[in-house]
């Protein structure tokens, strides 16, 4: 995805935060990987890698598992965006698998799914990216709906010139595990909280600012209503604030319908590229776009995951909104908030967010150039406005 060219995005703040330089272009390169020890400080994953712990698995193979409406597999034979955005991270084993192990199948034929589709052990792989250095501030970014860590690909190299920066896919998303509902995860809100305290505690990351984007804002809130000791910032992009935003989009919520959304989710263009280009105003370059389909063309098991996310959400959405709302506006919520809204969203208005950020005295950052998924519009300045407020609250 990429904006549209011309001006240089900029940003209002409100409240008492200021950034300097908002116009400020940020460069370089995302290149976590093969650096040598002397040359880059052992990232909180590697540490623990190198130190003989049972931490780190074997990357999944990227295969068919032989039930897809549009087919499965790559593209080509030939390099692949997403197996290079892959090679950069690692799977972290988190959260324990709940229920029967039975071989999971699909909710409409009851086949059996191929291997793409099963659990292979007692606990859930999730694909973690980390890059920056392990003495700086930790930083943990939490992708929206639906969307991956790939999403934080601009905003990552920015923030981690001085500080460790932790980006992962939710499970039932990009490469991290997609069970069956019924199968070890049936993707309730409830769920999605306990499985985030797993991989924060899996991480070892006891001090940390938190970094939400989009619907998934109640579930991060709900997390952090419990761990406030270990929260220094937690900053939402375009949350789901007001009573009109606990409805998800039509293009979200054809997803949850009966038949026609196990139907739809199978499909890569509509799961993927129709949905992350509705709800702003930029649009989807092609070898982004190939990151974003691969889950949907590799396994069916990713369109389930997310009928089964969007039917919790059409469920629980509402409940929760409420409760992040009551938390922010608590006198027990000690943790630094900011609210950064861009505000080209085409899902969620923008009424009443000024208005609750001046009642709770919560500081609130507009994007005038960003849509719902800011990170993909105004990546780089994003990471920059992020910098100044982890900066600003050490």
């Amino acid at each position: 995805m990429a904006m549209m060219r011309g001006q240089v995005p900029s940003f209002t703040m409100m409240g008492s935060l200021r950034a300097s330089s908002p116009t400020q272009k940020f460069s370089g390169s995302f290149q976590p990987a093969k650096k040598t020890r002397k040359e880059k400080p052992r990232s909180i994953l590697r540490s623990r890698l190198e130190e003989g712990e049972d931490y780190l698995i074997d990357a999944p193979v990227s295969i068919g598992d032989g039930f897809s409406f549009t087919g499965a597999g790559k593209y080509s034979e030939g390099p692949n965006p997403a197996d290079e955005w892959f090679k950069k991270g690692k799977m972290v084993s988190a959260h324990l698998v709940s229920g029967a192990r039975e071989k999971a199948t699909d909710p409409i034929f009851g086949l059996t799914l191929g291997s793409g589709s099963q659990l292979s052990d007692n606990v859930f792989r999730w694909f973690c990216i980390e890059t920056g250095v392990s003495s700086g501030s930790s930083v943990i970014f939490v992708h929206g709906l639906p969307s991956q860590a790939y999403s934080f690909r601009k905003v990552l190299p920015v923030l981690s010139e001085d500080c460790n920066c932790i980006a992962f896919d939710w499970l039932g998303f990009g490469f991290s595990d997609k069970p069956q509902p019924k199968y070890g995860f049936d993707y309730t809100l409830n769920e999605y909280v306990s499985s985030l305290e797993s991989l924060i505690n899996e991480l070892g990351v006891n001090e940390f600012s938190l970094v939400v984007q989009g619907f998934f804002a109640p579930i991060a809130v709900r997390y952090a209503k419990s761990h406030q000791d270990k929260l220094k910032n937690i900053i939402l992009i375009n949350p789901p604030l007001t009573d009109k935003h606990a409805k998800l989009p039509s293009t979200l919520s054809v997803f949850s319908n009966f038949l026609l959304g196990e139907i739809f989710s199978q499909d890569p263009l509509r799961a993927s590229d129709k949905v992350l280009t509705s709800c702003g105003p930029y649009m989807m370059k092609e070898e982004n776009a190939m990151v974003y389909r691969r889950p949907y063309l590799t396994s069916g098991s990713s369109g389930f995951a997310l009928n089964a996310i969007t039917k919790a959400m059409n469920k629980e959405l509402r409940s929760f909104t409420e409760e992040m709302r009551n938390t922010l506006s608590s006198e027990s919520w000690k943790v630094p908030t900011t609210i950064c809204w861009g505000m080209r969203d085409r899902w969620l208005e923008y009424d009443g967010v000024e208005e609750f950020c001046r009642r709770t005295n919560i500081s609130l950052v507009q994007l005038p150039m960003a849509g719902h998924h800011a990170q993909e519009d105004i990546g780089e300045e994003l990471g920059g406005i992020l910098k100044g407020i982890i900066r600003k609250r050490r």
